[in-house]
């Protein structure tokens, strides 16, 4: 596979943040710094592809001084290299409250977000008076993480991810980090052959499996290894690092 998949020249790298970039302490390390930068050197744009809005990344964006797109919240919005808003997709404002209700309803933890803010087991007064991306769940309880996803499941309005083996991440139905990367592709002339995409969860699975080179982390979801190409060292020892140094820079 190593022989046939270096075939691939990789013109892009997709990288998740959290679990992926990022090691424990959500810090970026030297050695994945550096990668990143040779890679940028060499023409291949690097793309944050994250869960997380651009409230919370655009700022490791610049400190990496990517020129790059950013794929944010799963795939519901896209930001050029100017970090201007080139795609949003919204998440329903009678879904969002139902979600926040059936959330209630089995006492979990939650998370959402809207195009201005994110909020943590707090909601605004009129929900239906914001825009909303995305919807998330955090539940202990496995049984009661099986009954949400089924009531989620029944609705067939929604794309279901998670982030972590205990959550539950919820997008609009077809909205994820593969189809923000192909738009994003489209957009800079390049192939989905041409990618190299590296994550650790659930939300990562559609870009590692329809990428060139799909990597998953050392320390990602079993099921995530399964799919992926090659599996790198962990978050906590450069593995972003060392997946840009085999496939991209090869040296």
């Amino acid at each position: 596979m190593d022989n046939f998949k270096n075939d691939n020249e990789i013109k892009l790298v997709a990288l998740d943040m959290d679990g992926t970039l990022f090691n424990d302490e959500h810090q970026i390390s030297e050695g994945n710094r550096g990668a990143i930068k040779e890679a940028q050197e060499r023409g291949v744009f690097v793309v944050l592809s994250t869960g997380r809005s651009i409230m919370t990344c655009g700022e490791h964006a610049d400190s990496l001084e990517l020129t790059s797109y950013l794929v944010t919240v799963n795939g519901s919005e896209i930001w050029d290299e100017k970090r201007e808003l080139v795609e949003r997709n919204l998440v329903k404002s009678e879904f969002i409250q139902w979600m926040w209700e059936l959330s209630q309803q089995h006492q979990t933890r939650f998370w959402a977000i809207s195009t201005d803010k994110m909020w943590f087991d707090e909601m605004p007064e009129d929900i239906h008076g914001k825009e909303w991306l995305k919807f998330g769940f955090d539940v202990d309880d496995d049984a009661a993480r099986e009954l949400i996803l089924k009531e989620l499941e029944g609705k067939g309005e929604f794309e279901l991810s998670n982030s972590t083996l205990k959550n539950i991440e919820v997008n609009p139905f077809g909205i994820n980090k593969a189809n923000g990367l192909k738009i994003v592709c489209n957009r800079l002339g390049i192939d989905m052959k041409n990618v190299m995409a590296v994550g650790d969860s659930l939300n990562d699975m559609a870009m590692i499996k329809e990428a060139g080179i799909g990597v998953a982390m050392g320390n990602a979801q079993e099921v995530v290894k399964e799919e992926a190409d090659w599996v790198t060292a962990t978050n906590n020892d450069d593995g972003v690092a060392k997946a840009i140094h085999k496939w991209v820079i090869k040296d």
